[in-house]
């Protein structure tokens, strides 16, 4: 699921669906689009620094960056356009995905009788978070000066309007109006969830990119299943 927020995290259109086994390891299956104002934003900002426009969402990079990321088995992302792309990706062990010494941002537990899966990010770890994802999610994440990537602890409406100061409202309403359609299969019969709505084992999660672009509150998502 995390790996999926990173997603999310550049700002566009985003549609994923996985399932998750009882051992432990998921399949994602991702499509995402750049916004247009973003895309023209990005498009200027290159031509600005000499670059062409098939770098403004690069998906064999992307996964190129996450190869090494813990928990990660496989990562197949191809551009379906300069600003668009699609793929798949194989987690080994979702207990393990982005865990680093102290640090784990999610917790899964499966036994006999059921399981659980528990996912918290806060102004404390999301930084964390962004680090062992991807440097490519960072780097969009920067130009538009998310909270997350910068460390600056602020309210919502008060990055929505650094961002029309420094760019213009057209992204600002673009990120204020952001919201990623997640499906997940569990193991199991849900029988309980926090942070999004269940019907048999899949659990649907919609969330607001601002949300995630500043953490004002933590961001949690918990799934019990049978």
């Amino acid at each position: 699921m995390l790996l999926l927020l990173g997603f999310c995290l550049i700002s566009c259109s985003v549609r994923i669906n996985g399932s998750l086994s009882a051992d432990g390891s998921a399949v994602v299956s991702v499509n995402m689009s750049l916004e247009a104002g973003i895309r023209t934003l990005l498009q200027r900002l290159s031509a600005a620094g000499g670059q062409q426009e098939q770098g403004l969402l690069d998906g064999p990079s992307i996964a190129r960056s996450m190869t090494d990321t813990p928990g990660i088995s496989s990562v197949n992302l191809r551009n379906t356009s300069p600003h668009a792309i699609e793929g798949q990706i194989r987690i080994s062990h979702i207990g393990n995905f982005l865990a680093a010494e102290q640090n784990r941002f999610i917790n899964f537990e499966q036994g006999a009788l059921g399981g659980r899966f528990n996912i918290s990010i806060n102004r404390d770890n999301g930084p964390i978070f962004l680090e062992l994802l991807s440097p490519d999610i960072s780097d969009y994440l920067n130009v538009l000066m998310a909270p997350i990537a910068t460390g600056e602890q602020m309210s919502k409406q008060e990055y929505l309007g650094l961002i029309t100061s420094f760019y213009n409202k057209t992204i600002s309403d673009e990120i204020a109006a952001s919201r990623v359609h997640v499906s997940l299969e569990f193991p199991g019969p849900i029988t309980s969830i926090r942070g999004g709505t269940f019907s048999g084992r899949r659990a649907v999660f919609d969330i607001p990119l601002l949300d995630l672009f500043v953490l004002e509150t933590p961001i949690i998502f918990e799934v019990n299943w049978n």
